[in-house]
């Protein structure tokens, strides 16, 4: 007579207590409240020398172990691991988790083979006389090491010594002949390039589940993850080479706010600055959850918090010039400063809040540097991208929901509406989008979808408010959220944030208000009212509806589009990289489906592809571009845009077209430019066929493959007092000075000989500068010599040393090079990781 299932339960019951107590006598580990991780834990604390093969990592996994990994990286105990990369399942957060608790000190290395499968999970250690090797189906993941039915063999060294050397010799095997080393530029390289295999969605959700069942039973500590773990990687390295400042560049909803709150550990006295109070009052949440009991305040409005461990600042109270002086913060006050949505930065009151501080590093935080007015936001943080992980590669990775993306044609006539530098007039543009055929037809799309939660952007207050009307009279609960006067609609922000969480309502109509620091991650669907022209908004406002959410498994985007200017820039904007937008568009290309991130869906109705087309026909003459450019910028500017503006600002895809064309090439001979411009002064064009002008044209194109040749012109331009006679001690002071800036010492420290920089001495100085010396007498030899103990220029400029125009063409050469090769650095990088 069998046993029913009734009894067994019984059995099982009654036995647990004795097995539970019994487990660890064994050499057998079988998951469920048997932990693999508890012998783990144990063998580390003792181990001597540490080898694991697994077949992936995962993050999860990685932080149980983090704690005793510390220990072991402290007692300087050798490690090395062997993993696979077979169907992407071992995660880069994991990689670059272990490479920050190790540093060097790790040896992690990727199986190589790929026509072999690569299963193995074993942990091996070597005690001071014994070792032990556990070995079975548990990769490094939380539910292998802990909760899941994963089974596990305890092989000891002293009762198995056959067995245990058998192993240890495979693995060496495995390990030197057999395998890839993880550096750093591989590491980037495969977080670059790796996508969330869809089998790793349902562990994913499974390893969710237990961390969760976990936090219920204690307050969980919280601690990076995904992005935040590579970011905080990459800005530590940053630190290390010597920057002072850097961007990191990540989607929204990555969680950078609380990068930031983690970066900011180490640094004593922290600014965070921001244009909205909202992010501010998010902000300030954010760093107490992360750095614990901390003392806070606020410099916004007529609150002035100063004494505080992290000072919460509005960009408009701050960026006042009465603010910034020693008296409320002297310039080294704050030890490490972040700037939010530092794509605002390039304006005036971040400039002066920039320009004042001196922190030990500054980190800007924006989802979307690129701006449509050609601001160069780079530039601001010399071109020093950290860490970047545009949208493509945060669906990719399963860090945001994917999206279904719906392009409505939208029959308003654009081309009656007035459009002057860059905009439509604001009353035009919103008695058109006001019509009730419009509105309707945005109710008509609306109800197809099952939304419960929904975000219209809108192109003013009254567009809101009618808006909000028309769906209201029409049975679907809606509020109108914006700034300034409040109309019949207008709910405080707040108040209808919360409105739409507890669903009282189901859409919020907003302005501007909500395109950053709106945190509803139950949104479901999202509706663009009015034309986005800008990648940085549009961006903004898709990534409103990304963030995960329980069992949501995608945002629904209503876009409305007509014939209104650069629509056709709309679908690179949702590939999620606009660094090539324009530069695309102007050459009449549109994306291929695999352009746009996994598991997403674009849907163009055919009329909006027709306007695509027309638009991108509208090309025009590159001379006439770069003439139209010039004069835009030099608008904005309200004066004559310099070398180093005009680099600046101008327009990607005109540049890109003229950098390889001398002829074309406006920076290749500035001042002829200028001249055929009919833009120079008297006083310059009688600099024109001058030794004068030869030096400074010599000087725009001389090859730089390092920074060397500009502390030297710099020691020759003498902060004005210009020399023609260079003595050791002038070199030396100029290059000591040019690499004591962060972003300037990276030459030397990715050099070899230049890595114990920081110690030379003047002999040291003054041998770097033999090569930029050398360099100038070979191919400017016309202007340079050397006389005994002089560095010399030539006796013909000797009647320029004191012209004004000419000095100021000289350092605005010297400033353009410098930024141009920042900028070059920067596409260097990003071609590494191609």
């Amino acid at each position: 007579m069998g046993i029913k299932n009734e009894q067994l339960n019984e059995i099982a019951v009654d036995n647990l207590a004795i097995k539970e107590i019994e487990s660890n006598k064994t050499n057998c580990i079988t998951g469920d409240k048997d932990y693999l991780l508890d012998r783990l834990n144990e063998a580390l604390n003792k181990a001597k020398r540490v080898d694991i093969i697994v077949a992936f990592l995962m993050e999860s996994g990685v932080r149980l172990l983090e704690k005793d990994l510390k220990a072991l990286a402290d007692r300087n105990v050798p490690i090395r691991i062997l993993t696979g990369k077979y169907l992407n399942i071992t995660q880069p957060q994991a990689l670059y988790l272990l490479k920050s608790i190790f540093g060097d000190k790790v040896d992690l290395r990727f199986y190589n083979i790929e026509s072999r499968s690569f299963h193995p999970k074993a942990y091996m250690f070597e005690y001071e006389e014994d070792g032990d090797i556990f070995i079975g189906s548990s990769n490094i993941s939380r539910s292998a090491l802990t909760s899941g039915i994963e089974w596990n063999y305890r092989i000891s060294k002293e009762d198995n010594n056959d067995d245990f050397n058998h192993y240890k010799a495979v693995f060496e095997d495995l390990f030197l002949n057999h395998a890839d080393i993880i550096d750093e530029e591989r590491m980037r390289k495969y977080s670059n390039e790796w996508k969330r295999p869809k089998l790793l969605v349902d562990v994913e959700k499974q390893e969710e589940l237990i961390e969760k069942q976990e936090e219920n039973k204690v307050l969980p500590i919280i601690s990076p993850k995904g992005a935040q773990i590579e970011a905080l990687y990459e800005l530590n390295n940053s630190r290390i080479e010597g920057f002072d400042r850097g961007i990191v560049v990540a989607a929204t909803g990555i969680g950078k706010t609380y990068l930031a709150a983690f970066d900011s550990k180490n640094f004593k006295r922290v600014l965070f600055v921001a244009h909205r109070e909202e992010i501010l009052t998010q902000a300030e949440a954010s760093f107490k959850r992360v750095r614990g009991n901390i003392s806070t305040g606020y410099f916004s409005g007529n609150r002035r918090n100063t004494n505080c461990d992290v000072v919460f600042a509005t960009v408009q109270t701050l960026g006042q010039a009465k603010n910034l002086n020693n008296e409320t913060f002297p310039r080294d006050y704050f030890d490490y400063i972040v700037i939010d949505e530092f794509h605002h930065a390039a304006a005036g009151n971040y400039q002066n809040i920039i320009n004042y501080f001196k922190p030990k590093f500054l980190l800007g935080l924006t989802a979307t540097p690129e701006r449509m007015d050609n601001e160069d936001v780079f530039a601001l943080c010399e071109d020093n991208v950290v860490y970047e992980v545009r949208l493509k590669q945060a669906i990719n990775k399963g860090w945001l929901v994917p999206f279904r993306y719906y392009g409505i044609y939208d029959d308003t006539q654009y081309e009656n509406i007035e459009y002057k530098n860059g905009k439509y007039n604001d009353k035009q543009l919103e008695e058109a989008l006001m019509i009730n055929k419009r509105r309707e037809l945005i109710l008509r799309h609306y109800n197809k979808y099952k939304s419960a939660r929904a975000l219209g952007f809108c192109s003013s207050r009254k567009h809101a408010e009618a808006m909000a009307e028309y769906f209201n009279k029409n049975g679907v609960s809606s509020c109108a959220a914006y700034s300034g006067e409040a109309g019949e609609y207008c709910t405080d922000r707040k108040e209808a944030v919360e409105m739409l969480k507890n669903g009282k309502i189901k859409v919020i109509f907003s302005v501007d208000m909500f395109n950053e620091g709106l945190d509803v991650p139950q949104m479901d669907l999202v509706m663009f009212l009015r034309p986005t022209q800008s990648p940085t908004v549009f961006l903004q406002q898709l990534g409103r509806g990304l963030r995960k959410y329980k069992d949501k498994k995608y945002l629904n985007v209503l876009d409305f589009i007509g014939n209104y200017k650069k629509a056709n820039l709309i679908p690179f904007f949702l590939t999620g990289d606009p660094k090539n937008v324009v530069n695309r568009t102007k050459k009449g290309d549109i994306p291929e489906e695999e352009e746009y991130p996994d598991d997403c869906i674009v849907d163009f109705q055919l009329d909006i592809i027709e306007i695509f087309k027309r638009q991108a026909k509208a090309n025009e003459n590159i001379k006439d571009l770069v003439k139209e450019e010039y004069y835009r910028i030099k608008e904005d500017l309200k004066h004559r845009p310099s070398r180093l503006e005009m680099f600046t600002y101008i327009d990607d895809y005109v540049y890109n077209n003229i950098r390889n064309k001398g002829n074309l090439n406006i920076f290749n001979n500035y001042i002829k430019f200028l001249k055929d411009m009919g833009e120079l002064n008297e006083e310059e064009n009688k600099l024109i066929e001058t030794k004068a002008f030869e030096f400074i044209n010599a000087m725009e194109k001389t090859g730089m493959s390092k920074t060397y040749k500009m502390p030297l012109l710099l020691a020759f331009y003498n902060n004005g007092e210009m020399k023609l006679e260079l003595n050791d001690e002038d070199i030396y002071d100029s290059f000591k000075t040019f690499y004591k800036k962060g972003s300037n010492a990276i030459d030397l420290l990715r050099d070899k000989s230049g890595k114990n920089f920081r110690n030379w001495t003047k002999k040291d100085y003054l041998k770097k500068a033999e090569n930029p010396q050398n360099a100038f007498m070979n191919t400017a030899k016309d202007f340079f010599y050397k006389d005994n103990e002089y560095y010399c220029l030539t006796e013909d400029l000797k009647l320029y040393v004191n012209n004004e125009v000419f000095l100021k063409h000289f350092k605005d050469v010297i400033d353009f090079r410098t930024r141009k090769f920042y900028k070059e650095r920067l596409e260097k990088k990003y071609e590494k990781l191609q």
